[in-house]
């Protein structure tokens, strides 16, 4: 146990330092913008990409991996969505929001670190591809239930192609899509670049760690709504356990990708979330608590999780394949 305290520590300890500075310094929330830019533009693709494009095909095409892992967001999308519609009477765009908080895991700044820091490189490619399943999922869900819900702004064709170019042109996907096809061509950056991508891979955990607990110091905590806590029990101990038994029903899986899959679910709520919360007007202060407070929530229980993997005490099949 001490090993995990010791490697969880400083994955948390980042977290709580970025947390803190924001609590000290006065810094405007659009401070952050370059640093989000950076994290999400170039050293998170530039992280993909590059593990990518080193790795076999043959280990990328899993089809019931990604068949379960996007499932089990589903299923915990629902759960969460049934719960605030019960707890809301009946508000659809309140529940929807909810319905993310409660699916959608923090896969874009927590996963790399977390991951790489637990179960090692072998990790990235289920990471990459839970990244693209989830947010592809969510990315259309979302949108195409408030449409469903308010009444479209535009046409609904035009709306169906603003999901499109969203989850088409988000820089994660790009950098899959292009880390596959080079993995598949078997093509590789010229050594000066590689040296350039491995530089910006490695600062993507810290810097989106860091930048993770200043935004979510900037957050501001209201009165907590009925709904959030149960929502937040959803994503923290019911998604992990969803995963599991889902890929246990599917067959065999390798041992590293059962525990990446369990270990992502178990990641708090997405600050994309927030973001989408502020963007339909709908579920702001509830999606702001849902992070922070999900955030807080997770250190025992993502600790005890990385305890379960990195000791191999997580079963890779319940059902005995």
């Amino acid at each position: 146990m001490l090993d995990v305290i010791n490697l969880a520590l400083p994955f948390f300890g980042l977290m709580f330092l970025g947390y803190a500075c924001g609590k000290l310094r006065s810094i405007p929330h659009s401070g952050l913008a370059w640093m989000n830019f950076f994290i999400i533009y170039v050293a998170l693709p530039s992280m993909f990409y590059r593990i990518l494009s080193r790795t076999p095909i043959e280990e990328v095409v899993n089809v019931p991996f990604m068949i379960g892992v996007t499932l089990a967001t589903f299923l915990a999308c629902v759960l969460s969505f049934v719960i605030a519609w019960v707890m809301r009477v009946g508000g659809v765009p309140e529940a929807t929001m909810a319905a993310a908080a409660g699916g959608y895991g923090n896969v874009g700044y927590m996963a790399p670190g977390l991951a790489l820091a637990t179960l090692g490189p072998e990790a990235t490619v289920p990471v990459a591809l839970i990244f693209c399943f989830d947010s592809t999922l969510i990315f259309v869900l979302v949108p195409l239930m408030m449409t469903l819900a308010k009444g479209p702004r535009d046409s609904l064709p035009a709306a169906l192609l603003q999901i499109v170019k969203r989850v088409a042109l988000h820089p994660f996907i790009i950098a899959t899509v292009l880390g596959i096809a080079s993995a598949a061509l078997r093509v590789q950056p010229p050594v000066a670049l590689d040296t350039l991508l491995q530089f910006l891979a490695n600062a993507a955990a810290p810097c989106a760690l860091f930048t993770l607990g200043v935004t979510v110091a900037l957050r501001p905590l209201t009165s907590v709504p009925w709904e959030v806590p149960p929502v937040i029990f959803v994503k923290l101990v019911v998604h992990p356990i969803m995963v599991l038994v889902i890929l246990s029903a599917l067959g065999p899986q390798p041992e590293i990708w059962v525990y990446t899959a369990v270990l992502l679910a178990a990641l708090p709520p997405a600050l994309n979330v927030f973001v989408l919360a502020r963007q339909y007007e709908t579920w702001v202060s509830q999606a702001s608590s849902s992070i922070l407070l999900g955030t807080v929530a997770s250190v025992p229980t993502l600790t005890f999780v990385m305890w379960l993997v990195t000791t191999k005490r997580l079963p890779t099949s319940l059902f005995g394949f």
